[in-house]
């Protein structure tokens, strides 16, 4: 590969305390009135145990919008085994499911056992025993909240995935940015680059193995593939003008992309292997922001070739087809995982907002209060968007469900959080 470069990154993740400014902090903003009533008790636990897994995983639920968990305060009882549950308790607080468990230590880590219990059905839908060092209790309080979200919605959980975000501090030429990735409820920061120039529009690849992106460490863009564990990474592309919005082929042989080499900005498509490019579109407009079909048949992007900025389709090869038309300012769409729908950035008479567009009828529905959207993401199961926003004059993350009915924001303890991007399944 072109300028190869090698980078080991190790004592820069060894900065505990870089690491936990890093963290984001979520606030829920808005609850799903229609959300299903849920309480996980608190497990019990052997002393000293650095993770509370009951609260990581009623957070979890609540974060998705599907379920309203019970406050711990609420509780009349608390048991920590299925067979001492008494199911009339919670019938009496209006309670569907119920979660029990606990935690013991095992050697060098911990065993968390957990049930989950129908109330109105009195039965036990779940149970398991999940064992994990201490340093992955989160990470095991995310995989049992993937289990029991499944099991009650039939829709697989996404409480284990990551999310990578660019972090600036500093004012002028003396701002930072570090691209960083965390779980998806922003806890477990690591910071992967650091920059004094920008760095944009991370993408990760379909193993959730890589991340493009675009750094102008050089003097001007250029498109960098990068090894999340490793640090490698290689630089793809840096011709003249704009080279920008890198986005993987679902199979990750193939990189879309955005450059003006030839003019204008149009879409191009590399193979990563040969780093040979296929040129999609040919306009004289601007055509930026690509997106693939999870068929990998096509390409959606944005194009002002009607006047603003609108949503074309194309497969290669083929003709553009604009299939946005509410509003004079639509972009940045990205495709749901059934392909069924694309959810993308839209001015109204409300600001930028999130909202979601059926590709069949073409009707468009606008998701969540915020006012200042830019940069969506979609999780890799379809039921929530995170996306860049402003809250009291700082760049932080939003995040609306599918339905718009339940929406958080994701902090960070200092300067400005944006160009969020939700990782694939990865386990």
């Amino acid at each position: 590969m072109r300028a190869l470069i090698t980078t080991w990154l190790a004592a820069v993740l060894l900065l505990c305390t870089s690491l936990a400014q890093a963290d984001l902090t979520i606030d829920i903003t808005q609850g799903n009135e229609q959300a299903t009533p849920i309480a996980v008790v608190p497990f019990a636990e052997g002393e000293n145990l650095p993770q509370d897994v009951a609260r990581i995983i009623s957070d979890d639920l609540e974060r998705s919008g599907y379920f309203a968990p019970l406050e711990r305060e609420a509780m009349f009882a608390r048991p920590t085994r299925g067979d001492d549950v008494s199911f009339g308790d919670w019938q009496a607080l209006d309670t569907r499911y119920l979660v029990v468990g606990r935690v013991s230590r095992t050697g060098g880590g911990v065993e968390i056992q957990y049930e989950l219990m129908n109330v109105s059905g009195e039965s036990r839908m779940l149970g398991e025993v999940i064992t994990a060092g201490q340093d992955q209790m989160r990470a095991a309080a995310h995989r049992i909240s993937d289990k029991i979200f499944e099991e009650i919605t039939g829709i697989r959980g996404a409480f284990s995935t990551r999310i990578a975000y660019v972090t600036s501090q500093g004012v002028g030429d003396d701002t930072a940015y570090q691209l960083y990735v965390a779980d998806a409820d922003g806890r477990n920061s690591q910071q992967v680059l650091s920059s004094d120039e920008p760095i944009m529009s991370p993408a990760w690849s379909p193993d959730g193995g890589k991340l493009a992106y675009v750094s102008f460490e050089s003097g001007r863009p250029g498109i960098y593939v990068q090894e999340v564990a490793s640090g490698r990474r290689a630089r793809l592309t840096s011709f003249e003008g704009l080279n920008s919005a890198p986005t993987w082929s679902p199979d990750g042989r193939r990189l879309a992309m955005a450059l003006s080499r030839d003019g204008q900005p149009e879409i191009y498509v590399m193979d990563v292997a040969s780093q040979n490019l296929q040129r999609v579109t040919n306009s004289q407009s601007i055509e930026t922001e690509p997106a693939w079909s999870p068929d990998g048949n096509s390409l959606i992007y944005t194009s002002d070739r009607s006047g603003g900025p609108q949503i074309y389709r194309q497969s290669l090869g083929g003709s553009p087809e604009r299939i946005t038309f509410t509003g004079n300012y639509n972009a940045r769409a990205r495709f749901a995982p059934d392909g069924e729908s694309i959810f993308l950035i839209h001015r109204g008479s409300n600001g930028y907002r999130v909202a979601k567009q059926d590709l069949e009828s073409g009707r468009l529905v606008e998701l969540g209060d915020s006012r200042q959207a830019e940069s969506p993401s979609v999780a890799p199961n379809g039921t929530m968007v995170i996306f860049a926003t402003q809250q009291g004059g700082n760049g932080v993350l939003g995040g609306v469900s599918a339905d718009g009915r339940a929406s958080f924001r994701l902090p960070a303890a200092q300067g400005d959080v944006r160009e969020p991007a939700w990782s694939p399944f990865l386990n």
